[in-house]
């Protein structure tokens, strides 16, 4: 296939990746599997994928914040205690098997899916928080930024439902939210990535303009049309994230 041709590939796969991305999460699902396609060893594969992830919940993140609907002043510690976690799981990746946590994801996953369908006022509007920020901060950012770093896929959705659920978030703030974690512990291991030489910067970089490009149509539309929109788009990820991951184990 000509260079050309492939690099317009990637960038298509990126925008389509960056707009499911910032509404409900999974882009991963479109973009990992790519750029091993291509034929990256899945370390670089995994590298490569942190650079263009970054630039598309970077730019969720940027929207969000100039439209007003998350505060990066309310996000501070869970932005402190995400880089910690997340920072803690990329070192742990090195030395520990992640088979255990393979085989356990699809299946809180699936809980989450089904718990969000069979709760249909669930993020319509903020409500009561069930724990203050501080300590929730502290167990979800130490928690999700480890397994974001550690492993990864279906981060987006553990905490937005952890948001909703304990912080009381609609599911339009629960989204915004995410996204300011999300690009936390992307850029975490992207320096790591970058510190071993496991990013390939054409691919990474033509593919981050796409998912940047993605990302803020798919923010626009969040914003837009709020949790009606959100809530279907979100379940079909967490569903289609559970199917993945249970192939993979059986395979």
């Amino acid at each position: 296939m000509p260079a050309e041709l492939l690099l317009a590939l990637l960038f298509a796969a990126a925008f389509v990746a960056g707009l499911i991305d910032s509404i409900a999460g999974g882009g991963g699902l479109i973009t990992v599997p790519v750029l091993m396609g291509i034929g990256l060893p899945p370390q670089v594969a995994l590298g490569t994928n942190k650079l263009q992830a970054s630039f598309g919940s970077g730019s969720a993140m940027l929207h969000f914040v100039r439209a007003g609907t998350v505060k990066l002043s309310d996000c501070r510690s869970g932005i402190l205690w995400t880089t910690i976690g997340a920072a803690l799981g990329v070192g742990t990746v090195q030395l520990l098997d992640a088979t255990l946590l393979k085989q356990l994801i699809p299946w809180l996953l699936a809980a989450i899916a089904i718990y969000t369908l069979l709760s249909p006022s669930l993020g319509a509007e903020d409500c009561h928080a069930r724990m203050k920020a501080g300590p929730f901060y502290l167990l979800f950012g130490l928690a999700i930024g480890f397994y974001d770093g550690f492993f990864g896929p279906g981060t987006g959705s553990f905490w937005t439902m952890a948001l909703m659920m304990l912080l009381g978030c609609s599911m339009l703030r629960a989204t915004a939210t995410t996204k300011v974690m999300n690009f936390t512990s992307n850029f975490v291991a992207l320096i790591f990535f970058l510190s071993v030489g496991q990013v390939r910067f054409t691919e990474g970089i033509i593919m981050g303009i796409g998912q940047f490009m993605g990302a803020r149509v798919g923010s626009k539309l969040v914003i837009k049309r709020g949790t009606a929109f959100i809530r279907p788009v979100f379940i079909t990820m967490v569903l289609a994230l559970v199917a993945r991951l249970i192939y993979q184990n059986f395979k």
